[in-house]
This record gives C-alpha cells, sequence and structure tokens, in this order.
C-alpha cells in the first residue's frame, strides 16, 4: 500500500515512518507538516492509505478529511483520546491510534486497514448543485421597482438583521431578505457561505491569509467549519 504520513511534529513522522518500515506491504511515499502541502499532493496523485495527526496549526485532520472528496483509508494518529467518537463517523477512518504508538498496536491498525474494502467518504459531505452559472441574471425589489443584477458582478452579500448587503463590482444595495433565500439562488460553482453573515464570489477572491479572505478592499472571516469547503474550491498549486 502506498501511504503518506501527515504530522506537523517533525519526531512523530519519523517515528510512523520507522513503524512503517517494518511492514513490508506499507510503501511511505511522502511525509509532510501540515495538511495544505498534502491537499496539493494529492491534487495530482492517489495513495491507499495516510497516517493523519488531528491537531495541527489551522488546519485539522477533521477539516483536512472533509476537503478530500474520495478519501483513500485513514488511520488517525493522536495524543488527545477524546475524538475517538468523532472519528468514527467517518468510513474512511479505520483506526484512531493514540501516541505514543506501540508496534503491536501499530500492527492490528494495518490490518485492519488491508482487510477494509471500502474507501467510502462521508456521504453528508457532498452537496447538491444549485443552479448553472449560465444563469446570470438576479432581480431584486429595492423601492418596488426590479434592478436587475449580472450575478458574476457580486461580490460579496453580508447578512444584516432582517436585510442583507449586496456589494457589487460597481454599486451596492441593501434588500429585505436573507441570506439563506439569495443563496439559493447563486449558482454553486461561484458562489460559497464561508461564515454565519457572509456569501462570496470565490472568483473574486484576491488573498487568503489565516481565517479570512481579501475581495476587493474586505477582510471577510472563515468560519472553521466552511474552510474545508473554501480548501476544496480553491485550485491551489
Amino acid at each position: 500500500m502506498n501511504c503518506i504520513i501527515i504530522d506537523d511534529e517533525e519526531t512523530a513522522r519519523a517515528i510512523i515512518q520507522q513503524l512503517c518500515s517494518q511492514v513490508e506491504e506499507l510503501n511511505v511515499i511522502e511525509e509532510f507538516p501540515n495538511a495544505i502541502q498534502a491537499i496539493k499532493f494529492l491534487n495530482n496523485s492517489t495513495v491507499d492509505l495516510i497516517f493523519l495527526d488531528i491537531h495541527m496549526p489551522d488546519f485539522t485532520g477533521f477539516d483536512f478529511i472533509q476537503t478530500l472528496k474520495n478519501p483513500p483509508k485513514i488511520i488517525l494518529t493522536t495524543s488527545d483520546k477524546n475524538f475517538a467518537l468523532e472519528a468514527f463517523e467517518y468510513d474512511c477512518i479505520v483506526d484512531y491510534l493514540v501516541k505514543p504508538i506501540t508496534l503491536p498496536r501499530f500492527l492490528k491498525a494495518i490490518q485492519k486497514a488491508k482487510s477494509k474494502e471500502t474507501t467510502i467518504s462521508k456521504t453528508s459531505t457532498e452537496k447538491v448543485p444549485r443552479i448553472s452559472s449560465g444563469e446570470n441574471d438576479l432581480y431584486i425589489n429595492i423601492d418596488r421597482r426590479l434592478i436587475k443584477i449580472d450575478i458574476p458582478t457580486i461580490n460579496i452579500i453580508e447578512a444584516k438583521g432582517d436585510y442583507i448587503l449586496i456589494k457589487t463590482e460597481s454599486q451596492n444595495y441593501t434588500v429585505h431578505s436573507t441570506l439563506k433565500k439569495i443563496e439559493e439562488k447563486l449558482p454553486d460553482d461561484l458562489f460559497l457561505k464561508v461564515h454565519r453573515s457572509y456569501v462570496i464570489n470565490i472568483k473574486k477572491i484576491i488573498d487568503i491569509e489565516d481565517n479570512s479572505v481579501l475581495i476587493e478592499k474586505d477582510v471577510i472571516p472563515v468560519s472553521r467549519s466552511n474552510r474545508p469547503e473554501l480548501m476544496k474550491r480553491l485550485n491551489l498549486l
């Protein structure tokens, strides 16, 4: 089995590498100190098994799993015993190893990985597309007038109580509506809800830093729960 190791601690990666070397069927092809580098690698490569740490800066192991469309088998490696129940909500996770990892326990996890036949991800992570981006017109009601907005020109939509603020390339509009209602009318391939108060046009992103994105001059917060879907949508190099 071709496998990769993802752990922010160099010592932990070395230990797993050493354990893998004692199993003839395992071939470690890469190791990564963070999930972002691993995502870039998996955009162009496939593996049979991932050894994945849970606690990593900015991007947890669970965040990483949710970015994968068809995840391979995953063995979690962690010092924290508290996420075992959450871990086994994911069909791709075959075992949960608590550090320090002993060889007998490691071999038991590998046996589970070898015997597991399916690599089906948690089905709830799949989203159903809404409308095609070919439908480019949105009409909003302002002062009893219907105003047409070219959907691709929308940068940001922000919830403000009973109203929403629609920011376009040329003008801003305040409309009596909800974020959920307008989100249903936007093309899924262009727009993404990144925070409970914000929907953004992902094609308008200029920069991403920590837990925020920059669109024009607006810094938009990205919630932890929405970050994996955002990372999945980006064309990472």
